[in-house]
């Protein structure tokens, strides 16, 4: 499968789901690395900021797609844990995240994933902690 055909299959599957609601669009995937953006429009707290929450759910997904990638077929992630160090906001345009692996082992996979702004600046640091399960057929 070419990273191209990885993008298309990954972005379908997020039809209908939360990244589809805060916008949240793929632009890279590959192993070894997920890319995804998020407009700041629509995902702000009542001070006209984004919102942590939002972009702790950017972060662990760019992670978890990472995740699905390395875990393969008949296998999938699940996170067990997500922290997330916010070092400045951003009150218009988008946010990208980028999620590179720390760790991928058969059980378990780490992830480091940097947020930034339009203008490169670091928003946010977060680590996404993954259990790999086998699926059923």
């Amino acid at each position: 499968m070419t990273d191209s055909d990885l993008l298309t299959r990954l972005s379908a599957a997020a039809r209908g789901t939360l990244m589809e609601r805060l916008g949240i669009e793929l632009l890279e995937a590959e192993p070894g690395r997920v890319v995804a953006r998020m407009p700041v429009a629509g995902n702000t707290q009542p001070q006209g900021l984004l919102h942590g929450g939002a972009t702790a759910a950017l972060a662990e997904t760019v992670g978890s797609f990472a995740a699905a990638i390395h875990a393969g077929p008949g296998r999938a992630p699940v996170g067990t844990e997500l922290s997330a160090s916010h070092h400045r906001s951003a009150r218009e345009g988008h946010v990208t995240a980028t999620a590179t692996p720390l760790h991928e082992g058969r059980r378990t996979a780490v992830y480091d994933i940097a947020v930034v702004d339009d203008a490169g600046r670091r928003l946010t640091t977060a680590r996404l902690s993954c259990m790999i399960l086998d699926v059923e057929p």
